[in-house]
C-alpha cells in the first residue's frame, strides 16, 4: 500500500475528473481536500449548485460516478465524503468569490477601510479580481475591498422555505 506521494500532484490529477464528474450533474465542486486523520485518508468534496440546494441525492450520485475512476488514480485505502458546503462555512478559495457572485455575504475585516468603521460587513458580492480585491454593494454603495484587509467571507442568503405555503394560509 503505497502512501508516500506529492498531495497537490494527486490533486491536480484527480481535480478534472472530479469538475467533469460534477458537470455532468450539473454541479460544481467548490473544495477537493485530502487529508488523513486518525493514520486514515480522507478525500472530501464539496459540491454547490446554482440551481437548486444540493441534497443527498446530488452526493450519492458524484459518489458513485466517481468511485471506481479514482480508486484507478489513488493507489491506496480512502475514504469519500461528498458533501455540499453548508451556509457557515467560510470562503476557502477564489473560485468561490467567483461562484457566488450576486450573493449576500458576510465579511470579516482584519483592519478597517475608508468607508465604514465597522470590522464586519453585510454586503452583496458583485465581482473579483485577484489583484484589487472583491467588489460589493454595502449600504446602497459600490465599495472595493482589498483582499489583504479580509479575515473571512462566508455566505449570508436567507433560505426561504415554503413562502408560498405563508401566503396561503392568511
Amino acid at each position: 500500500m503505497k502512501e508516500h506521494f506529492n498531495k497537490r500532484e494527486l490533486i491536480e490529477t484527480i481535480e478534472p475528473v472530479i469538475e467533469n464528474t460534477a458537470m455532468r450533474y450539473g454541479l460544481i465542486p467548490i473544495e477537493i481536500s485530502f487529508e488523513k486523520e486518525n493514520n486514515k485518508w480522507f478525500l472530501r468534496i464539496f459540491i454547490y449548485s446554482n440551481n437548486h440546494n444540493v441534497s443527498h441525492l446530488d452526493c450519492e450520485n458524484i459518489s458513485r460516478s466517481l468511485g471506481d475512476m479514482l480508486d484507478e488514480l489513488i493507489p491506496f485505502k480512502y475514504f469519500l465524503e461528498v458533501s455540499s458546503p453548508g451556509l457557515d462555512r467560510k470562503f476557502k478559495s477564489e473560485k468561490e468569490y467567483i461562484i457566488f457572485k450576486n450573493h449576500d455575504v458576510l465579511i470579516k475585516l482584519k483592519n478597517s477601510i475608508p468607508e465604514t468603521t465597522l470590522k464586519t460587513l453585510k454586503a452583496k458580492l458583485i465581482d473579483y479580481n485577484k489583484s484589487f480585491g472583491i467588489k460589493v454593494i454595502f449600504e446602497n454603495k459600490e465599495i472595493i475591498i482589498p483582499m489583504e484587509k479580509i479575515h473571512s467571507t462566508k455566505l449570508n442568503d436567507k433560505i426561504e422555505i415554503n413562502k408560498n405555503k405563508e401566503k396561503n394560509d392568511d
